[in-house]
């Protein structure tokens, strides 16, 4: 909340301003982490909740509507938003980057209305951590190119591994990187046509076999519900295939090769092609692209399934990317708290039931003074 009250109060003075901000901000985190998923649930929570609330705030212009949560995040300025959610996840992750940071971008379906399509999300995400360091909005998936370089620059990111899917396939975002003293790990597909031959051919049978007999592979495999999945892993040093004045800093070269059978239906080999800055093991190189893959199940799929990401129909003004924002917030919160040691390992779903039950374990979670005895 200190990095919150940061941001300057966009409403016009008088009897717009009766609902203290930072008390709308405080009681939409508490609602987000207790299961509340749109403005019109945070007031209806906030109303069944006021004798716990006036422990910590004053309330003296009561609870606001969800009219008023609406409006308040339409007109916060989203920059500002972001800048405070940054500053405090700096607080709680180590000032030098280890693990992978994967980058990735979502679209927020449920945004979009006849006149405008859905907003898009790009997300900086900790994998070693577990934790949304930023997110910057575009206006559409193809604008992914110009917002990660600006993304990447509000974020202090060195020491980390930057893994990129195939839009942020580009030698100005690879330069970027290496400028902030990190390392990339980018995708190589059909938009880059040139750079995906040389791999393809770097990474023909008799070469593969090369690399596995100098134990440049790994293998790995799980089955569970009914499908199997085998995945191979190459990997080899640049020996000036790829260009180094096109690609700077380029040092690896890697390959994915991924089967999958369901049932007696086996599908095709599929294979990714890779270039890093970093001299990886074939095992450090699995774990990295394994680890980029995470940010699918441990962002993207739990804001849409557990917080109704997709579901949520705000669209006017700046009130879905800072909807979207409270989200990451609450989920970062989720995955840094300890509160719940005492009931064994519990998934976040059942935090958030939990948050929403027990007012004490809500306390606790938060790092919440009472102010006031009930």
């Amino acid at each position: 909340m200190s990095c919150l009250a940061q941001i300057e109060d966009p409403r016009r003075a008088g009897y717009a301003c009766r609902h203290d901000l930072e008390e709308i901000r405080a009681i939409a985190v508490c609602a987000v982490l207790c299961d509340v998923n749109s403005f019109e649930d945070m007031a209806f929570w906030a109303e069944h909740k006021v004798a716990w609330l006036k422990r910590f705030l004053k309330l003296e212009g009561g609870i606001p509507s969800h009219d008023t949560f609406n409006r308040v995040f339409r007109i916060l300025d989203p920059r500002t938003f972001e800048d405070a959610f940054r500053r405090w996840v700096g607080g709680i992750v180590p000032a030098v980057g280890s693990g992978t940071l994967a980058v990735d971008g979502k679209t927020v379906r449920g945004s979009g209305d006849g006149k405008n399509g859905p907003i898009h999300v790009v997300s900086a995400f900790a994998t070693e951590c577990g934790l949304v360091l930023g997110q910057q909005k575009i206006d559409g998936k193809s604008n992914e190119i110009s917002a990660i370089p600006e993304l990447l620059d509000a974020l202090l990111i060195k020491g980390y591994l930057v893994s990129l899917d195939a839009m942020g396939c580009q030698s100005e975002i690879a330069a970027k990187i290496l400028e902030k003293k990190a390392d990339y790990l980018l995708a190589v597909k059909g938009n880059q046509p040139g750079l995906q031959s040389v791999l393809h051919e770097r990474f023909g049978v008799a070469q593969r076999h090369a690399l596995e007999l100098a134990g440049q592979s790994a293998r790995c495999s799980e089955q569970s519900h009914g499908r199997f999945v085998w995945q191979g892993f190459w990997v080899a040093s640049n020996a000036d295939e790829v260009d180094t004045a096109r690609w700077p800093g380029c040092r690896m070269l890697g390959m994915v090769e991924s089967l999958r059978k369901v049932g007696d239906k086996e599908s095709e080999p599929e294979r990714r092609y890779y270039i890093s800055s970093r001299i990886l093991s074939a095992q450090a190189f699995a774990s990295a692209v394994r680890a980029h893959w995470g940010i699918e199940n441990s962002v993207h799929w739990m804001l849409d399934v557990n917080f109704r990401e997709d579901a949520a129909t705000v669209r006017k003004d700046n009130a879905a990317d800072n909807l979207s924002r409270l989200k990451r917030i609450v989920l970062n919160l989720l995955k840094v708290e300890t509160a719940t040691a005492s009931f064994g390992k519990i998934s976040l779903a059942k935090k958030r039931k939990l948050a929403s039950w027990d007012d004490d374990y809500r306390m606790a979670m938060l790092g919440i003074t009472p102010i006031h005895d009930i």
